[in-house]
Formats: C-alpha cells, structure tokens, sequence
C-alpha cells in the first residue's frame, strides 16, 4: 500500500473531526452529521479504487481470464 494514500486517508479523517467539532459547537449537528458522511464517503471510494487495483494485480498475477 503507498504510503501517500495512507497519509491521505488519515487527513481527510482528521479534517473530518475538526469540522464535525466545530459544527457541533455551533449548534449545527445535522451539518456535522452530514460532513461526517461526506468524509466516510470520500475515504470509501478511495478504499474502493485501492481494491480494485489489487484485484487487477491478483488476476494479472495468477493469469485469470
């Protein structure tokens, strides 16, 4: 796994909670929900992408169809 994509993945979980918080504070809990699920959404299609490249190596590698 590169390194890179863990660090971006780890930033976008910690903007995630600064913002969350800050909504919260304000008084905006449906905002901060819905940044929340924002960022859950962002990091799972990443997560998603990194599984179909690996997916594609594992048939490259076993020469599957």
């Amino acid at each position: 796994m590169q390194l890179e994509t863990l660090f971006q993945i780890a930033g976008i979980g910690i903007m995630t909670t600064v913002v969350a918080a800050i909504l919260n504070r304000a008084g905006r809990e449906e905002l901060a929900t819905l940044s929340t699920v924002a960022g859950l959404a962002i990091v799972l299609l990443m997560v998603v992408g990194l599984v179909a490249d690996l997916l594609t190596q594992v048939r490259s590698i076993f020469q599957l169809y």
